[in-house]
């Protein structure tokens, strides 16, 4: 296992498995290995159960994505539930990181009152969620190439995705929100934004800033007419997880040229 472990810092329970690989394989993707771990952050006292996903041969300077998974009533798979894009981007050469954000002894989600009031805790925990784990990927794997750091983030873990470079700037080099609803994006041209829209929901007034905005911070915003809210998981229609799958890596390819 290529993840070594820091006892000092992070308490790590391991398992791993192979991944079934999916339909979109092509002559150039990688085998996909899964480990499954329990990281352990000591100055909040508290798991964080993670997904990592990686080529099974050994690549230099591989590039990050940490994934944030959408809201689930602190269902404990949740982080599992995405394999169609973490699998498809580690066989693509990422070394792809995928966050339990929340456990079973966390309160739910507020479905009342201000949104973003009452659910600004739940997304700052999700930030440090994943502050946690790019650094003890530092310790762990210091041959990533943490020059490129991609957050990508579906529903709340969206919210998380786009609230993280504003807390912490500069740590992360795009992000990418699957119909984030909540959460104003950043107003910054020191990261690369991308946005996929689902065809059902409406993000709240000024979350996806307005077309100048969107211009003056070269925001690339799509709107997926036929996908919905709820279908940009595992459970959603293959012809749907292909095209999120296609805008995901086309919009990190353009990055790297």
């Amino acid at each position: 296992m290529r993840l070594l472990l820091y006892f000092l810092l992070i308490f790590v329970t391991a398992s791993s498995c192979s991944i079934t690989r999916h339909d979109f394989n092509s002559k150039n993707d990688y085998e996909v290995a899964l480990d499954t771990l329990r990281l352990y952050d000591a100055a909040r006292e508290r798991e964080i159960p993670i997904a990592v996903y990686q080529p099974v041969t050994k690549l230099p300077n591989e590039k990050i994505v940490i994934f944030s998974h959408g809201y689930g009533h602190n269902y404990q798979k949740n982080y599992l539930v995405y394999s169609y894009l973490t699998d498809v981007l580690a066989s693509k050469g990422y070394f792809v990181v995928s966050i339990q954000h929340e456990l079973p002894t966390d309160s739910i989600l507020p479905f009342t009152g201000i949104p973003q009031v009452v659910r600004l805790p739940f997304w700052e925990r999700g930030v440090e969620n994943i502050l946690f784990v790019i650094n003890s990927l530092k310790k762990t794997n210091p041959e990533l190439n943490f020059e490129h750091i991609a957050l990508i983030g579906h529903s709340n873990g969206g919210d998380m995705t786009a609230l993280f470079p504003q807390k912490y700037p500069n740590v992360v080099e795009n992000i990418i929100t699957l119909d984030h609803l909540r959460v104003t994006l950043p107003k910054t041209t020191d990261l690369k934004i991308f946005s996929l829209r689902s065809c059902d929901k409406e993000p709240d007034e000024g979350v996806l800033l307005d077309k100048e905005e969107q211009m003056k911070y070269d925001i690339k915003i799509v709107k997926l007419s036929k996908i919905k809210h709820n279908d940009m998981n595992d459970f959603g229609k293959r012809k749907s997880k292909t095209k999120i799958q296609n805008y995901v890596l086309e919009f990190l390819n353009q990055e790297e040229l």
